[in-house]
């Protein structure tokens, strides 16, 4: 940690350091799209996904329904976005619905 002599450091930079420091950052952002999905989609999504993964910027949802898949697939440029924005970085490039 090269800044450990600034004591004016919040505890949000010397976290967020020390993620990167620790190469966590993928590992949270896995934790994050999830978190993401949940909250931008609603109970009505959740209640059809089983399953989300994050593999390097492809998001993976698994969906029990096949007419909620269709009509997600017609949005999946602005669910992109919107996780994005929500994750304040760009994570995601791809949504794959299965």
């Amino acid at each position: 940690m090269a800044k450990r002599n600034n004591e004016n450091l919040s505890i949000s930079d010397v976290l967020k350091e020390f993620v990167e420091t620790n190469r966590l950052e993928k590992g949270l952002d896995k934790v994050n799209v999830r978190d993401a999905w949940t909250s931008l989609m609603g109970n009505g999504v959740n209640n059809y996904t089983t399953e989300i993964s994050l593999e390097r910027d492809t998001l993976y949802v698994q969906l029990s329904s096949s007419v909620l898949r269709e009509e997600l697939s017609y949005g999946k440029e602005k669910i992109i976005t919107m996780i994005n924005e929500e994750l304040g970085k760009d994570v995601v490039k791809k949504l794959i619905l299965r």
